[in-house]
């Protein structure tokens, strides 16, 4: 028996003009870890070893940001073998962890791959992450983040960091970029991304 075709979809997901004109011409988007990819919360067991949770949804839109040309970036401030699990699951080559200067982390990852600020997306949720949201083209806060995280980012997600706020970011940059409704339609079919 054939499968029956899928209907059409037009993405239901909108964004103000300005905003997505705002980031338009992003290559690559560096996102936090804590307070970003999780809700912040910090678990560590009796032996010293760190506990975090995820959110599908985000891993999800970070794969979708690569597969849409836009390479996904990890720079956080601390490093535990949960957040190097989940960065190597993601399929994650551009990673810095245990940082405590961003920028510098920054500089080099933006050397090794030929971008400039103007090209670069940052999602942040704490004071470490402002020199980086403060120079790239376009900056993005989880709804928890610090007062002085949102008040210098060019969109506040609705979601909190490890509940969405993640995925939020990378479907804005996604339509920015005019590849959301293909990647959205192309989920209709197959999810085989070897092809």
């Amino acid at each position: 028996m054939t499968p029956r075709e899928p209907r059409a979809l037009s993405p239901a997901l909108t964004f103000e003009p300005e905003l997505l004109l705002q980031a338009q011409g992003i290559r690559a988007a560096i996102f936090d870890v804590d307070g970003v990819l999780t809700d912040g919360s910090l678990h560590i067991g009796e032996h010293g070893e760190a506990f975090k949770s995820f959110n599908s949804l985000d891993g999800h839109g970070l794969k979708l940001l690569a597969r849409g040309g836009i390479t996904p970036v990890v720079i956080t401030g601390r490093d535990s073998l949960a957040v190097r699990r989940r960065v190597a699951d993601l399929g994650i080559a551009q990673a810095v962890y245990g940082v405590h200067d961003k920028l510098a982390a920054a500089l080099e990852v933006m050397q090794a791959l030929q971008l400039g600020w103007d090209q670069l997306a940052v999602m942040g949720d704490d004071w470490p992450d402002l020199p980086l949201m403060t120079r790239a083209a376009f900056a993005c806060a989880p709804a928890q983040a610090h007062i002085e995280v949102r008040a210098v980012a060019h969109h506040v997600t609705a979601l909190t960091g490890g509940m969405g706020a993640a995925r939020e970011c990378c479907d804005l940059l996604l339509t920015a970029a005019g590849c959301y409704a293909a990647l959205l339609q192309g989920h209709l079919t197959t999810l085989d991304t070897s092809s």
